[in-house]
């Protein structure tokens, strides 16, 4: 009498949600072994995908056949076990072998003969065409998915993904609190590890352990271009429609950030504030520092662009430079007051929309695309070329977005501008190194270090600034618009 295995299997995949569950399976699967009279020795129950090999239940039911535990395989449509051709083709050899000798189903009937094993085939062919016209259909839908810029998975932190809608919101709780984690860590004054007790703090978890968030996960979210309006896809980056979060302008200065994450910290022996943002004059490379003598620091090029001439600077020398350059910038209460009255009057003409240079970025986008498709461009080509043009794009959308309200935001930007310039004095006097260097970054760039000097281009309004000595007059005047003004370029070796 033959002995059978009764084989139930289920997956979460989309191929098998109009099949029955596993319970329903062995309860038809068993009214038809009851019903046949099938002498079952054993049932085997698996929830995995049959699209590709290795499937353990699976295998390990295979090698007891083969060993003739049994020689008869129960189930309730032959797709469910095999759906690839490798397993479709270890049952049919089975079957020539004489190992397998029946296959029962409630809805096929095989017999085990040329025309039924051909029968067979054709079963298991289909079920590996649904398959692979079902992936290609679902690829077909990602892409068309992708280019409305929908994303195709979990929402990050910050968001939620509506299940009504299918579409992705902001998480009005947790939304703010990311927005802060950009803002606090583009400051360049909280490290990862500080940012990951906030986070905890402040109650942002990890949505798959509801735990606190990593140092890593903090790292990613940073990363993440979704929080500005992009995403990326199979290497590839492409415009949201979520809402963004943040600026490119902020995402920018977070990655900033990031890039010297790996540079030596406070807590290092050999961290030195005014290492790596200050560049040599003569050859351009990076200005890097030493330790002389066990107590004193040294600034010095690194040399690592060839020969250069440019000698040591004492770290006291240097900043005492800083220092001198950032008194230059402030102001006193008076003027300050002065400044924020006449500011309160000030107007201001509307900027010039840039719809024309995104319309040209759609225009090279386009023209990308038709590159590639015409396989001009490699398809590694084309994603950077592509991440650049869109990321370019998403900033020109931004600045029409700020221009466009900027009447009511330049009052703020000016208001932070007098606060800084009214806090020069007591940084450039009092202020300790993180500070100052922090203060000088902000002020200004292009930082470089020339026979000992160093010179830098300070932002607007600070060159206005540094270069009128009588600061009560300057006001009176110039016109304190900023929109009005084009920024110049200050060198100011102390």
């Amino acid at each position: 009498m033959p002995k059978y295995f009764l084989y139930a299997r289920k997956s979460t995949d989309s191929e098998d949600k109009q099949v029955l569950s596993i319970q329903s399976q062995l309860n038809e699967v068993r009214a038809f072994a009851q019903k046949e009279k099938l002498f079952v020795v054993e049932e085997f129950c698996e929830a995995k995908t049959a699209k590709a090999p290795g499937r353990p239940v699976f295998d390990h039911m295979i090698k007891l056949i083969e060993q003739g535990k049994a020689d008869g395989i129960v189930s309730w449509h032959p797709d469910r076990l095999a759906r690839n051709s490798i397993d479709g083709g270890k049952i049919i050899y089975l079957v020539d072998t004489g190992r397998l000798v029946d296959l029962r189903s409630p809805t096929f009937r095989f017999d085990n003969n040329a025309q039924g094993k051909f029968m067979l085939n054709i079963i298991f062919g289909q079920s590996k065409y649904y398959v692979d016209n079902l992936s290609e259909n679902t690829k077909r839908g990602m892409r068309e998915k992708l280019r409305r810029g929908e994303y195709p998975g979990f929402a990050p932190i910050g968001y939620i993904n509506n299940t009504k809608t299918r579409a992705i919101e902001v998480d009005l709780e947790a939304a703010p609190k990311v927005r802060e984690i950009f803002n606090l860590y583009a400051t360049g004054r909280y490290s990862l590890d500080e940012l990951k007790k906030l986070a905890a703090a402040c109650g942002l978890a990890s949505r798959r352990n509801r735990g606190p968030l990593a140092k890593s996960n903090i790292e990613h979210l940073l990363k993440n271009p979704f929080y500005y309006g992009a995403f990326t896809f199979s290497g590839e980056l492409f415009q949201g429609v979520h809402p963004p979060l943040i600026t490119k302008e902020l995402f920018d200065k977070a990655q900033s950030v990031l890039g010297l994450r790996g540079k030596p910290r406070k807590n290092a022996p050999n961290y030195h504030v005014f290492r790596g943002f200050i560049q040599c004059a003569e050859c351009g490379g990076m200005i890097t520092s030493e330790v002389q003598k066990e107590k004193y620091i040294y600034y010095r090029c690194s040399r690592k662009k060839g020969v250069c001439h440019e000698p040591f600077l004492r770290e006291e020398a240097l900043v005492n430079q800083i220092s001198e350059t950032i008194a230059k910038v402030a102001i006193s209460n008076d003027f300050r007051d002065y400044l924020v009255e006449r500011i309160a009057k000030e107007g201001g003409a509307p900027e010039q929309h840039l719809d024309g240079k995104i319309k040209e970025m759609d225009k090279k986008l386009n023209l990308l695309l038709d590159a590639f498709l015409n396989q001009v461009v490699s398809e590694d080509e084309y994603k950077v070329k592509k991440a650049a043009l869109l990321n370019n794009q998403i900033k020109l959308k931004e600045s029409v977005v700020r221009r466009a309200r900027y009447g009511e935001r330049w009052l703020e930007l000016s208001q932070d501008f007098l606060t800084t310039a009214g806090q020069a004095a007591y940084v450039a006097k009092e202020g300790t190194l993180e500070e100052k260097r922090a203060f000088i970054k902000k002020i200004g760039s292009n930082f470089r270090l020339a026979r000992r000097k160093l010179a830098l281009t300070l932002h607007f309004p600070y060159f206005q600034i540094a270069q009128n000595p009588v600061k009560e007059n300057w006001g009176r005047r110039r016109d304190l618009n900023p929109r009005r003004l084009e920024p110049q370029s200050s060198a100011l070796p102390s």
